[in-house]
């Protein structure tokens, strides 16, 4: 026995060192930790229980018989994260680069299905240099395995993804399929490399370019959050559990202590005198949400539309914004595909919405148009409508035309709709829609000008006012904006019970 326990504890010390002392200090060197280290600084001390450590391989050809592959180079297993469930799989790149063959997937894909029948929310760090060629279809065939379990978990359970180093080719998908990427400065993703795309289209470009964190938040859209290393990429995703339940059917985590409802009038100064002047809303949200915590998603993707977590006298809520300091707060496609997603995220997984609107309308323009802004606007609309969680909209300025509806006006559902003062809500601006109305008598006055800036008012005071929305139901209170935390605490409070009924289907076709 002594001698099988010795054997044992060999085969395990072999593996926890994964691909050896140079490789882990050239993991090191490039500012990156190991897989077994980001595990062990994400996860809470001695939670950890590792699935499949003496897993291997199968193949013999290309000299893989006498392959050496620890753990098969991904570590996976249970744990706890701020003394909450999580299933985890980090990808080793020390061990062959940290390639995906087919027991490298299965044990990956083995740990998602545990996370799924345990309702945990399932963390996947990615760093592989991808599919392992020496596998074949077997390789492919593991990846398939993993995205059709990405799949399952989809609003059931929350899936995150750290790229913390290579991600490329068809393991980029598996990240796609989650619901929050976070990269790191030291990472890379595309699906085609420079080199291919060079030889296919003679364009040139760097991996950085292409695929960096710069790229994919600011021109892609897919990446979440940026870190500047592994260890931010860890505080960003404990701090992102802490506002999610675990699963769908669970409420998100309740923090008590934080009853403050005081009225703060710095909020009656935050809306410009001027009509056209932007301002951050951002600070708007700071004062409405517990300490100011407000943790913002995609924060350099779409800035004209601003999505994220906070919470409410302890209440975890999604907060989505018109920005008036990007575009003037306008929706044009990638903002509605950023509010769209966000606000679904929420609404799977019982996180109510505050919804702050300052929205002139959607951005024209032929771009705009031949890129599909109807379609894409229209899943704004969409994911509004469809949502059953508790839906608080307050109107600060701006609700114009078809986005003042697209930002969850009363007949998208919204279960409670407040409006500050200087809520103009109407079909157009008062300018553009008394130059429609009041064309003739504008151009038969002898000072068309003066005359335009009286009717202009005119249209205002009798249409862009909320009082209007509020006589027809469709405001249910014109509130002070200093007091817009304790109206949203209190309609949460409300609302805590609400049931959403709706006609039985298999799901509604949101127009992708």
């Amino acid at each position: 026995m002594q001698e099988r326990i010795t054997e044992l504890r060999t085969h395990r010390e072999e593996v926890i060192a994964g691909g050896g002392e140079k490789r882990h200090a050239k993991q090191h060197a490039a500012g990156k930790l190991t897989a077994r280290e980001r595990i062990a600084e994400l996860v809470d001390p001695l939670s950890f229980e590792e699935f499949g450590m003496l897993a291997k391989h199968r193949t013999t050809l290309f000299g893989m018989d006498a392959a050496i592959m620890p753990a098969d180079g991904v570590v996976t297993g249970a744990a706890a994260v701020l003394g909450r469930p999580v299933h985890v799989a980090s990808q080793d790149f020390s061990v062959a680069g940290g390639s995906a063959g087919e027991m490298h997937s299965i044990k990956v894909a083995t740990a998602m299905r545990a996370a799924l029948e345990n309702g945990t929310p399932f963390v996947f760090i990615n760093d592989s240099g991808g599919a392992r060629v020496q596998e074949g279809i077997d390789s492919l065939s593991g990846y398939g395995k993993v995205f059709f379990q990405n799949v399952a978990l989809s609003g059931a359970v929350p899936q995150i993804s750290i790229i913390a180093g290579p991600c490329a080719g068809g393991a980029a998908y598996s990240p796609a399929l989650t619901d929050f990427i976070i990269q790191t400065e030291a990472s890379r993703m595309f699906i085609t490399g420079p080199d291919v795309i060079k030889q296919i289209t003679g364009e040139t470009v760097t991996a950085e370019e292409l695929g960096g964190p710069g790229a994919h938040m600011t021109h892609s859209g897919v990446t979440h959050f940026v870190a500047a290393d592994d260890h931010q990429a860890i505080l960003i995703t404990k701090k992102l559990l802490s506002f999610l339940p675990s699963n769908n059917t669970e409420e998100p985590p309740f923090i008590p202590g934080h009853d403050d409802v005081e009225r703060d009038e710095s909020l009656n100064d935050i809306i410009p005198d001027d009509p056209k002047k932007g301002y951050d809303v951002r600070q708007v949200i700071a004062k409405l949400a517990d300490l100011g915590d407000f943790l913002e998603v995609q924060a350099g993707f779409a800035p004209n539309i601003v999505v994220g977590f906070g919470r409410v006298t302890g209440r975890t809520v999604g907060f989505v914004a018109n920005q008036p300091i990007a575009l003037s707060g306008v929706l044009d496609i990638d903002s509605s595909d950023k509010g769209a997603r966000f606000v679904r995220f929420c609404n799977a997984f019982n996180i109510p919405l505050v919804t702050l609107v300052d929205v002139p309308g959607f951005l024209p323009g032929v771009t705009q148009e031949y890129g599909g802004i109807i379609r894409h606007g229209a899943k704004l609309l969409f994911a509004y409508s469809a949502a059953t969680v508790p839906k608080i909209t307050v109107v600060l300025r701006k609700a114009y035309g078809g986005a003042y509806l697209a930002m969850c006006g009363k007949d998208l559902g919204a279960d409670r709709v407040f409006a500050w003062p200087t809520a103009e809500i109407a079909v157009m601006g008062a300018q553009g829609a008394a130059n429609v109305v009041f064309k003739r008598e504008i151009a038969a006055d002898d000072d068309p000008e003066a005359k335009r800036e009286e009717l202009v008012q005119l249209y205002r005071d009798t249409f862009a006012t909320p009082y209007v929305s509020a006589a027809r139901g469709l405001v249910d209170d014109i509130i002070e904006p200093s007091d817009t935390r304790r109206k949203v605490a209190r309609a949460l409070e409300n609302l805590t019970a609400k049931r959403d009924l709706r006609p039985p289907k298999k799901y509604g076709l949101i127009p992708l």
